[in-house]
């Protein structure tokens, strides 16, 4: 029941018709706009109260030991929860397939930040600002080789296009000129992460 009170306020589901609870509390509204003014704090919160009801707190102090104590060893293990809950909810939402290729093999997948990491801390673990991208593409999105418009279709660059006699560039990137991506169940790609992405990480030359 709490999960479709929540679900009445995703702006994602609404675009797809999927309704949520007809009614909810005030807090479900509070909670909801906490969450979105800050994913980067809310979903570390959020994985590490998980972390601790699932007794897996131990393993993650096993693994913090590496590291210095004190202030580096706090942020290196947050930056870790939060890349393993982005990654997680970004393959969920594309049910752990490249959303360019098909690419099924959970191995050779990753969750690939729109706007970079380092540009929008707010927004690093934002479901919205990832897309699922098999390993090759996801290179090529990095490095600006291939963007994906607004309107969800795959650009390649000029730069990748210079290529094209070879015939692997052609069958790995120059065939998805254009091609449509295929869409999450939820968390859409915010429009302006990827407007971001066309003009400031896109080589057009």
């Amino acid at each position: 029941m709490e999960l479709a009170n929540f679900a009445r306020l995703d702006p994602t589901l609404q675009e797809r018709n999927i309704a949520g609870a007809s009614h909810g509390a005030k807090a479900d509204v509070e909670i909801w706009e906490e969450f979105k003014s800050d994913w980067e704090k809310r979903s570390f919160e959020s994985e590490r109260l998980l972390i601790q009801i699932t007794g897996r707190a131990k393993e993650l102090e096993d693994d913090a030991t590496v590291f210095p104590e004190g202030r580096t060893r706090e942020a290196i293990v947050r930056t870790r929860v939060n890349q393993g809950f982005f990654r997680s909810a970004v393959l969920a939402a594309y049910k752990s397939t490249c959303c360019i290729t098909g690419c099924a093999i959970s191995e050779l997948l990753n969750a690939s930040h729109i706007v970079p990491w380092a540009v929008d801390v707010r927004n690093r673990t934002n479901p919205r600002n990832g897309l699922c991208l098999n390993v090759l593409h996801d290179r090529a999105f990095d490095s600006g080789l291939l963007t994906v418009t607004p309107n969800l279709r795959v650009m390649i660059s000029p730069k990748a296009k210079q290529k094209s006699t070879d015939l692997g560039t052609h069958e790995l990137l120059l065939r998805y000129e254009d091609a449509p991506v295929r869409p999450p169940e939820h968390f859409v790609p915010d429009p302006k992460f990827l407007k971001y992405h066309n003009e400031r990480v896109f080589v057009r030359e």
